[in-house]
């Protein structure tokens, strides 16, 4: 279909906006579990654009802060999630909802993306949609209720947190999901501030819950499967830019079978080193956080056929567990290596692939999701 001028500007909007959605990865703060930093840094109240900054020590109220914040240039609710059938068959989804400012304040543009893999058959499905706020799309602010055409994600029980997601991949993958929090809210940074580079404004609110339990109905192709698993949910919220020399990231969220969990995330520079704002956090069993060190090393890579991108599929991930005080290499192993999203409404290519979690002897202890950005396409300071 011939792309109108409305669209094309649209599309070059959400491509400019999206680079941020690729590397702001970050923190959100209130009174539940959170590390007790003091941010020192002098922070503006906006951008020179006029949005908002995230501020040290802002107390978040809920349900109101699972909303949207349109104050701020960006925001999204990200899913990723393991799923079983009662046979055992394996899927890995990911429903990402994202809203950014349009050009000059106009309103606000959403971008959703869907992707289901299909670990038996190894087919990796996915699909992006991209609308104006308006009667096809939109977020309330007053709790958690954004939609993109026939997907949405909503909360419909703000004592226990549950929320609904209904989504799917064209005609070929349909989903309506229960997903409820299992441990408590988590919020990363410091101070609730999350660094992403040296400058000021370099920072976001982010909030995840790391750990949903999951129950519903999962539809592929001619196929309808009861389904459970597990998922993580975060919600971020910024109005900043990439960090100069920033090309990419590594984002790793790991649910380990003992009621663990680690995010990490490396900044990558133009050199190939991590941009000091990397960093490793420890979730444990009682929702507490702990920052350990990382190492990050590649065993496999991946070229995908449709966009040139060489993405590191199989790494290692060396850190100390902070129960143990002991060093503890993680292998993430992918369930299949073709899980790249190729930015077909002009966004940046990116891998988002579902892994096992392999510990030293080689067997399973938890499984993952792993992000890799920057690698068919360096993102740029806009």
């Amino acid at each position: 279909m011939k792309m109108t001028t409305t669209m094309k500007t649209l599309v070059e909007a959400m491509r400019r906006t999206w680079v941020w959605a690729l590397v702001v990865v970050g923190g959100l703060g209130d009174a539940r579990t959170g590390e007790a930093e003091t941010e020192t840094r002098a922070v503006p109240l906006v951008t020179a654009e006029g949005f908002a900054v995230p501020q040290a020590g802002y107390r978040f109220q809920f349900p109101r802060d699972h909303g949207a914040h349109p104050e701020f240039k960006l925001e999204w609710w990200y899913i990723t999630g393991h799923l079983f059938a009662e046979d055992g068959r394996r899927f890995g989804y990911q429903a990402t909802f994202f809203r950014s400012a349009a050009p000059e304040k106009n309103g606000q543009l959403y971008l959703a993306h869907m992707a289901l893999l299909d670990a038996k058959t190894g087919k990796f499905y996915h699909q992006e949609r991209l609308n104006r706020e308006g009667w096809d799309a939109g977020a309330a602010t007053e709790t958690l209720d954004v939609r993109n055409g026939p997907w949405s994600l909503r909360m419909t029980d703000a004592g226990t947190e549950r929320m609904e997601l209904s989504g799917g991949v064209r005609a070929e993958v349909g989903f309506a999901l229960t997903l409820t929090p299992v441990k408590p809210l988590v919020i990363f940074g410091e101070n609730g501030v999350s660094r992403k580079g040296a400058e000021p404004t370099a920072a976001s609110y982010y909030l995840t819950f790391s750990r949903l339990k999951v129950e519903g109905t999962l539809t592929v192709g001619t196929e309808t499967f009861r389904v459970s698993g597990e998922s993580w949910m975060d919600h971020e919220v910024s109005s900043s830019q990439l960090g100069a020399g920033q090309v990419g990231w590594d984002w790793v969220s790991v649910q380990l079978n003992d009621g663990r969990e680690i995010m990490f995330y490396r900044l990558r520079l133009k050199d190939g080193s991590s941009d000091p704002a990397s960093t490793l956090t420890w979730i444990a069993a009682d929702g507490a956080l702990t920052k350990s060190d990382f190492t990050w090393e590649v065993l496999e890579t991946w070229t995908s056929a449709e966009t040139g991108g060489v993405y590191p599929v199989r790494v290692r991930l060396t850190t100390t567990d902070p129960a143990s005080g002991r060093r503890v290499a993680l292998t993430l192993e992918p369930q299949a290596r073709a899980q790249e999203l190729t930015g077909s409404l002009g966004g940046i290519p990116y891998w988002e692939g579902a892994c096992r979690v392999l510990g030293e002897d080689g067997k399973e202890v938890g499984r993952a999701f792993m992000e890799l950005t920057g690698y068919a396409k360096a993102l740029k300071l806009q």
